[in-house]
């Protein structure tokens, strides 16, 4: 259902954000967890987030906006210079804050702080390396999305660039689901996005961890 309370049709018409993931970092490589370090992509993140720009521009996008960390930035910046539009930066995109996790490669998370990642695996609140919680994450930057879509002409695309945690828990926020289910929504490769689309009931998940463009749902469930 549309803002308006105007009930969408059921060929997936109506308003589209797609949630991207920014391009491959060093960190990444490494696998080191970046949270809210500022980390610049590597050669190939910038080849990755022109190719995935390059389609992404063939669905016509209305707006772009992005974390204003430099990884998610540089890669909207690829996009906003074949479309033409502005980069909107917004520090609520930003990924989640992981306090002393940040910089540390996985197994030195399992290492050190061991229970708490088993814990958050779990889907508990978990407060990882003394930083924020999912649910926070989700409480700065679902709104922002939201905001922006609003202001979509009808049909419209908003292409939301930003990073993996806060990708799936706006996605989860949107949908409504429990935060504790979060986390069975599959993370994200670098420069793959998701596509949320209005339907009768509110945002629908109609794409996730996509390279390709979106192809129509030929079939009963339509």
């Amino acid at each position: 259902m549309s803002a308006t309370g105007e009930v969408t049709d059921r060929t997936g018409r109506g308003r589209r954000i797609i949630l991207w993931r920014h391009g491959q970092t060093s960190w990444n490589v490494e696998r080191r967890f970046q949270g809210s370090t500022d980390v610049e992509l590597t050669e190939t993140g910038v080849g990755q987030a022109r190719r995935a720009a390059r389609l992404l521009a063939s669905l016509g996008p209305d707006a772009i906006v992005s974390s204003d960390l430099r990884r998610a930035s540089d890669t909207a910046a690829q996009l906003a210079e074949l479309t033409g539009l502005d980069v909107i930066r917004d520090e609520a995109l930003r990924e989640t804050y992981a306090g002393v996790w940040q910089g540390l490669t996985h197994e030195e998370i399992i290492a050190r702080h061991g229970d708490e990642y088993a814990a958050w695996k779990r889907g508990e609140p978990v407060r990882r390396g003394g930083g924020e919680l999912e649910t926070e994450v989700a409480d700065r930057a679902a709104p922002v999305v939201l905001r922006h879509a609003e202001k979509l002409p009808e049909d419209g695309t908003l292409v939301v660039v930003s990073h993996g945690g806060t990708i799936r828990t706006t996605i989860g926020r949107l949908l409504g689901l429990d935060s504790q289910h979060w986390e069975s929504l599959g993370g994200l490769t670098n420069c793959c996005w998701s596509v949320l689309g209005e339907g009768a009931r509110g945002w629908r998940l109609l794409e996730h961890n996509a390279g390709t463009l979106p192809e129509p749902v030929l079939g009963d469930d339509d």
